[in-house]
């Protein structure tokens, strides 16, 4: 009987591209064509309501209930001309995926039939069940009221026949279910710390805005071999499988020409994102092989956590329709690069970009140096928590490996920018802002045009990267919900804001009482931010490092500094229930304590039940197809060691059957091993499984069964080096990693 893994193979490398009709119009006329933007508001809405409504949108001002119906009645005319039939609230609990309830536009007429009707109540508000959801043992599951709310700072758009509305999640006694409501909550505090420190700066900025520009990194995998891997279909990565002999060293699938079929994949998933409003920018191959990314333009922070939500979720889809699965884990394949989503973030105000430099003069340079000082001593005194927001079960398996950053927190500026930081700390401040833009670059070929080169260069090993207007948060895992890392962030640089003004306000009172002091060339408020900003360059020195993130040294260095290096998932979640941590997010009033201690619930046992499921598969695999595969190949070996000495003398077989003897006895030894292996796994479970406490719980499984998994793929990764290739029944890293 043929090997069934062949004829998976040959009929997905035989697989065209599919067709994909590309719209008559141009990208900006059919951008978000499924989405309620101000345009449609405008159109479907009377004007004293869309009025309303863009004040909330644009100003954060309450929402009036009172104008909830003509709303509804707005979006249900427009959606309902675009083929939809049902609307649901569409929230992101803490299951890094999205949720959703579908109900039709109908309701009873009173006379025996049905009529179309969407309420402002129904538009406003929703009751999921909150015990079916993880909430940490903040509801009981005889206690299942929760509930889910419009916001409308995130435009309602359509799925098929479907009106989606955006909203948060929260308790029956009020405590935050999901991502969105901390996140919205983050993002108003460091967005009113971040207005008042800059308006030091200029009186005139009335609102600061934090941005969002994720990247996002993924595998493609032809589904029929995503089919006949058990462990890729059920933990997302393959718990086994040895390198391919050519994988990623040549350099050459960085940045090289799409495959057809991927490309067809790319127009059509580029083309559904942007009628959802997802402003697709870039797409590429990624340095893996069958790794790509697509990156969108910037975004307020919560648009763009919403829209990479949904643009997850509608790869899923697409990828099926072009015969792939589109797979998010961190690391999917052992030895090569796993998938991050990269979290490029700003602040900007409606007078410019916060992080923007040179300025014109010395203080719009001083409030660049102010907001990049600030970051860092955000980041600085919250870095262990900053690394739990980023940890999993998944992102471990990445984090330190094949160009992902390290699990311990730093940040790269650059020579040009820790030159003046170095200046700022030891110079006269009379001449403290000297700031180059971008530098020229000549080259030897008149046809080709001068380079603008840019004030840093990149560190492919920072977790927190200065990148010239930005920092680029790298350490987020690609199926992560990025808001987990940006409400780490956003809650860490208010505190530091808050905290910066306070003392600047503090010394200005100080200096204006110094008899001594006359203002010069510059104001007592000048004077005061560099005094104060002076002391936070000194401070937050540890978590500035521009070195190799991957070295030894680095380790025991960022140990010296204080830098926060736990390696252990479960013992990393630690981190959010540090007094500095829970005084930081309610001083800030993003979450409290029940809500840390209840996220963290969820932590571990989503852990748990990641490496428990890992486990079972691994045991599964391991004992009903690994090893009825090998052992059956050992007894042909067997057959055929004994035909040879049937054959020839005894002299001859011995010396003929030197080979298969050996893999005779290693196939015995690596089968034994794996079988003792998957004993002690299943044992070590038993054990874990007993332990009352989340926590040690997770703890007893990153300690006693995750390592007994990697254990037995050593075993089995050698085994297929040299089990014949007509008997392994599993696709290989050959066949899984190149699209043809």
């Amino acid at each position: 009987m043929p090997n069934l893994r062949f004829q998976v193979v040959e009929k997905a490398f035989s697989k065209r591209p599919l067709e994909v009709e590309a719209p008559k119009e141009r990208p900006s006329e059919y951008f978000a064509k499924k989405v309620f933007t101000r345009t449609k508001m405008y159109k479907y809405l009377q004007r004293d309501v869309y009025e309303k409504m863009i004040d909330v949108i644009d100003n954060g001002a309450p929402l009036d209930r009172s104008i909830a119906d003509a709303v509804a009645s707005g979006m249900r005319q427009w959606a309902e001309e675009n083929g939809v039939t049902h609307y649901t609230h569409w929230f992101q609990p803490l299951t890094e995926g999205t949720a959703e309830k579908h109900d039709a536009f109908i309701e009873h007429d009173g006379k025996g039939g049905m009529i179309e009707e969407f309420s402002g109540k129904l538009l406003v508000q929703q009751e999921p069940d909150a015990s079916s959801f993880p909430s940490g043992g903040i509801r009981a599951t005889f206690e299942a009221r929760g509930y889910s709310a419009w916001d409308p700072m995130s435009p309602v758009f359509i799925i098929d026949d479907t009106l989606c509305i955006p909203t948060i999640f929260i308790s029956y006694t009020g405590e935050a279910l999901d991502y969105k409501a901390p996140l919205k909550r983050s993002i108003r505090a460091v967005c009113e710390a971040a207005t008042a420190v800059a308006r030091y700066f200029d009186p005139q900025v009335k609102k600061v805005t934090s941005n969002l520009g994720w990247e996002q990194e993924y595998f493609l995998v032809d589904e029929g071999l995503y089919s006949a891997r058990p462990d890729l279909m059920l933990t997302g990565r393959t718990l086994m499988g040895h390198d391919s002999a050519k994988n990623q060293q040549m350099d050459d699938h960085y940045f090289g020409t799409i495959p057809d079929r991927v490309q067809a994949f790319m127009k059509d998933l580029e083309i559904q994102a942007l009628e959802l409003g997802i402003p697709c920018k870039t797409r590429h191959n990624e340095v893996a092989p069958n790794q790509f990314e697509l990156a969108p333009i910037y975004e307020d922070t919560n648009l763009a956590v919403d829209h990479n939500m949904l643009l997850m979720s509608l790869m899923k889809r697409v990828a099926r329709k072009h015969g792939f699965r589109a797979l998010l884990h961190e690391k999917p394949f052992a030895g090569i690069n796993g998938s991050g989503k990269h979290n490029n973030w700003s602040l900007s105000s409606d007078t410019g970009v916060l992080l923007h430099a040179p300025g014109k003069n010395a203080e719009q340079n001083l409030r660049f140096v102010v907001f990049i000082v600030e970051t860092l001593m955000g980041v600085y005194r919250h870095n262990g928590l900053l690394k739990a927001s980023i940890m999993s079960a998944t992102n471990a398996h990445r984090l330190g490996a094949n160009e992902a950053p390290p699990a311990i927190i730093s940040s790269f500026l650059g020579k040009q920018i820790s030159e003046l930081l170095d200046h700022i700390e030891r110079a006269d401040k009379e001449d403290l802002f000297t700031m180059a833009g971008k530098q020229k670059m000549e080259l030897d070929l008149p046809e080709i045009p001068e380079l603008l080169i840019d004030n840093t260069d990149r560190n492919r090993t920072s977790p927190f990267a200065f990148t010239g207007n930005r920092f680029e948060f790298r350490a987020v895992g690609s199926e992560a919900n990025c808001a987990s890392a940006l409400i780490a962030l956003n809650t860490a640089v208010a505190e530091a804001l808050t905290d910066f003004k306070q003392r600047v306000d503090q010394r200005i009172a100080e200096i204006a009482g110094d008899s001594q002091f006359t203002e010069g060339k510059h104001s007592a408020t000048f004077h005061a931010i560099i005094d104060v900003v002076r002391a936070d360059i000194k401070t937050c020195k540890p978590i500035h490092f521009d070195g190799n993130g991957y070295s030894e040294e680095w380790v025991k260095e960022a140990t010296r500094r204080g830098l926060d290096v736990e390696t252990s998932c479960p013992l990393i979640f630690d981190r959010y229930l540090d007094e500095d941590t829970v005084r930081m997010f309610e001083s800030m009033g993003v979450m409290n304590r029940k809500e840390l201690a209840a996220r963290n619930e969820v932590k571990w046992e989503t852990y748990t039940k990641r490496i428990q499921i890992e486990a079972r598969v691994m045991g599964d695999l391991s004992m009903n197809h690994i090893i009825p595969v090998v052992t059956h190949y050992q007894s042909q070996l067997a057959k055929n060691v004994q035909n040879m000495y049937t054959i020839f003398d005894k002299a001859e077989a011995d010396e003929l059957t030197i080979r298969n003897k050996k893999i005779i006895k290693e196939i015995a030894k690596r089968v034994h091993s794996i079988e003792v292996g998957v004993e002690e796994l299943v044992n070590a479970r038993k054990v874990a499984n007993r332990i009352e406490s989340v926590r040690e719980k997770a703890i007893a499984y990153h300690d006693t069964v995750a390592p007994k998994i990697e254990e037995i793929r050593y075993e089995i990764d050698k085994l297929e080096l040299i089990v014949s290739d007509e008997c392994w029944t599993l696709p290989k890293y050959r066949e899984l990693l190149f699209i043809r």
